[in-house]
């Protein structure tokens, strides 16, 4: 499920923020995805963990709402490069 449509769309949505988070969990399984928390206990920041380097390059990602989060994530999989299937050769070498 994806959630597009600005810094509201999980409210507009009707999804809690529990459905949102098992959602991201399930779209991108190499990062650990988890909420952070305020000084005052209140629920904070979206946080995403790289557990399996073949899922992105960057280690931690962290945004306000859980859209941004996505598009981060969505990002970090393309940056990562597939690996060849047969090796370089360095000819001349």
């Amino acid at each position: 499920m994806t959630i597009s449509g600005g810094d509201d769309a999980v409210r507009d949505s009707g999804m809690s923020d529990e459905d949102v988070l098992a959602a991201l969990r399930r779209d991108f399984p190499g990062h650990r995805i988890s909420r952070g928390r305020r000084r005052d206990g209140a629920l904070g920041c979206w946080v995403a963990a790289l557990r399996d380097p073949s899922a992105g390059l960057y280690p931690t990602l962290i945004e306000d709402t859980a859209e941004k989060l996505r598009d981060q994530l969505v990002l970090e999989s393309g940056r990562v490069r597939a690996e060849p299937k047969e090796p370089v050769r360095w000819w001349g070498l």
